[in-house]
């Protein structure tokens, strides 16, 4: 099995190489990068299965290319920035980001966070307990094996990883309260500590998602607990 690859885009040479190194050493393929521009011609180099993006960059900065990936590619992306405050992280998740980590940050957490972030996206990060491979409810239909959301109508509803996880996680829960806490750990979030509000960001995406002009999101907020998804599941 290839090696995962991962492209950094971080304009600090020394913070660059350290970083490169640390993932070289932990077994990833690395394409180290300084720019918005060279980050394009990295990934013309062939498949990626992760970026991390610095937020403040020369050129271009992290936020603008977060928005311009997320346009053409749901490759995972993991927000690497000196601002570490719960709003910068809220506007990096809304953005579509798989992560938020803060500088400075130390090897061991940011390869807990990278290995985190590839289970969603890999075949480990479907729920042990959602072994069917589809469900419907309202119209919707999910296909597991691909990880497709279709609309009432048929059409395809884009989700990033980490919102089919919170998708899977609420399927295999219908009409249950879930804590926030219980939440994060079903759909293997990992987004920052229990006090911030990551599972909320994804919970009001992937709300928005499942709304549609006849009818809002079957998801409930349970004011001062959590969520409950409010609606009936069959599967096949």
């Amino acid at each position: 099995m290839t090696s995962p690859t991962i492209i950094i885009v971080e304009d600090d040479p020394a913070l660059r190489m350290l970083t490169s190194r640390a993932l070289q050493e932990n077994g990833y393929q690395v394409r180290p990068t300084s720019s918005g521009a060279e980050m394009w011609v990295a990934l013309e180099g062939g498949p990626v299965d992760l970026i991390l993006l610095d937020v403040m960059l020369p050129g271009t900065n992290g936020i603008d290319l977060c928005r311009q990936i997320r346009r053409k590619s749901e490759v995972p992306i993991i927000f690497i920035s000196a601002k570490g405050s719960e709003a910068d992280r809220v506007v990096g998740l809304e953005l579509g980001a798989d992560d938020y980590l803060a500088k400075p940050f130390g090897t061991r957490e940011l390869i807990a966070r990278i290995r985190a972030v590839l289970r969603r996206v890999g075949a480990e990060r479907q729920p042990s307990d959602m072994r069917e491979s589809e469900a419907h409810f309202d119209g919707w239909a999910v296909n597991f094996p691909r990880r497709e959301l279709r609309s009432p109508s048929g059409a395809v509803v884009e989700l990033t990883g980490a919102e089919f996880d919170l998708l899977g996680s609420f399927l295999s829960h219908p009409q249950r309260v879930i804590a926030r806490e219980r939440l994060i750990e079903l759909s293997r979030t990992r987004l920052g500590d229990a006090s911030d509000r990551s599972i909320d960001v994804l919970v009001s995406r992937l709300r928005r998602k499942l709304s549609t002009s006849a009818k809002p999101a079957p998801i409930t907020t349970v004011r001062g607990i959590g969520y409950m998804f409010n609606a009936s599941v069959s599967r096949a």
